[in-house]
């Protein structure tokens, strides 16, 4: 339990920081050009200190670094709450983004760790419990917003009780791993990463890329695509989102029953099948839209346990769990900044029906990759670069 609390208040404060953007723009008078860079900057923070957190939680345990990084990330909301101008608003958010990372990396390699001692599969329940807290955190601040409290004040009041809380979980997490069976570690002596693990990183990154879509895109292709109106297309996201958290929450089960490999490339399969209903969607004379909401309901159900998927494999390899889980996390971030750069131009030019054809091709690399990634690791095949 005290991991799941982890996991919820991450998603929580990730919810904040997201759904004040808007307030911040509004404070700081900064357009959408600046508040582009704002979020690179968060992005950057968080590669940049990824492979850091990673090599302390294998130096010290991932316990010792989530007891200080949990609330550390969650004060660092105050640095953007506080920011005066749009220079001190980038610093806080690279320092914000690089809380955040440490915290992403630390609480999934706490994950690994419980799965392993657990015996069976129950990282996608973190997750779910991570979009959960997501919804809290969202709902924190429209309640509040509409309750005239300042955006300034929801974010440092928010950040204070987040890092309170993240005190109380504090000593009931796992203070050391669980016996494994000897393998190669996962990451070179070095530190490189191995070609399992840069594998595993790009299922991961097709992964993110293919789920971003689906949280940025699903709404606008309903709109511009299928004909809704903007109260109507809006709820494409919801959808989405909901059908995302409800598979990631009770899909654990099932998995812990099927080869990760077959599982894998079901996914995978799944994901492709809906985006193909969503590519199909629109050419349909009528009940298009029903059509569309089924195919991003059916890209839920395929894509909520990819990246789970992934960080369970990672922590099935061997030794280094924190250094490795650091690099597919980076690749994943990646990733997330590298889909709306392709996606968003390509719709520019061609048309957003035709840029969903790139998380469709991802989530195929997915259905193919995915089962290769997944053996390497379990047969310990990890040649190093």
């Amino acid at each position: 339990m005290a991991v799941v609390a982890v996991f919820w208040l991450c998603g929580l404060i990730c919810a904040i920081w997201s759904a004040s953007l808007p307030a911040i723009n509004a404070r700081l008078h900064l357009g959408e050009g600046r508040i582009g860079l704002v979020l690179l900057l968060t992005a950057l923070g968080s590669m940049a200190c990824m492979p850091v957190a990673g090599r302390l939680a294998d130096a010290w345990s991932s316990r010792a670094v989530l007891r200080v990084i949990a609330p550390v990330a969650a004060l660092a909301l105050l640095g953007p709450a506080l920011a005066p101008n749009f220079p001190i608003l980038l610093v806080a958010a690279f320092a914000l983004g690089g809380t955040l990372g440490s915290l992403d990396v630390a609480m999934n390699a706490q994950a690994v760790e419980v799965e392993t001692r657990y015996g069976r599969s129950i990282m996608s329940t973190f997750h779910g419990v991570w979009s959960l807290g997501g919804v809290v955190g969202g709902l924190t601040i429209t309640v509040g917003l509409h309750l005239h409290t300042s955006g300034t004040a929801l974010m440092i009041g928010a950040g204070v009780v987040a890092a309170v809380l993240f005190l109380l979980p504090g000593k009931h997490l796992l203070t050391g791993k669980a016996p494994r069976e000897d393998g190669e570690p996962v990451v070179s002596s070095g530190g490189l990463p191995t070609l399992t693990i840069l594998l595993l990183g790009v299922v991961a990154l097709a992964g993110f890329v293919s789920e971003g879509a689906g949280y940025s895109w699903a709404s606008l292709h309903a709109e511009e695509m299928l004909n809704a109106d903007p109260a109507t297309a809006s709820f494409a996201y919801t959808v989405f989102a909901a059908a995302l958290t409800v598979t990631r929450l009770t899909a654990d089960r099932l998995r812990s029953k099927v080869d990760p490999a077959n599982w894998m490339r079901l996914a995978g399969s799944v994901a492709v099948l809906g985006y193909a209903l969503v590519l199909v969607a629109p050419l349909l004379p009528g009940g298009r839209l029903a059509f569309g909401l089924a195919g991003w309901v059916v890209v839920a159900a395929g894509l909520a346990t990819v990246v789970p998927a992934i960080f369970s494999a990672v922590g099935a390899g061997g030794a280094n769990v924190g250094k490795a889980l650091s690099w597919v996390t980076t690749m994943a971030y990646a990733g997330q900044l590298g889909g709306p750069a392709v996606i968003g131009p390509l719709a520019d030019v061609t048309s957003l029906g035709v840029a969903m054809l790139v998380p469709g091709l991802l989530a195929a690399v997915i259905a193919v990759a995915g089962p290769l990634a997944v053996r390497r690791t379990a047969a310990k095949e990890l040649a190093t670069v």
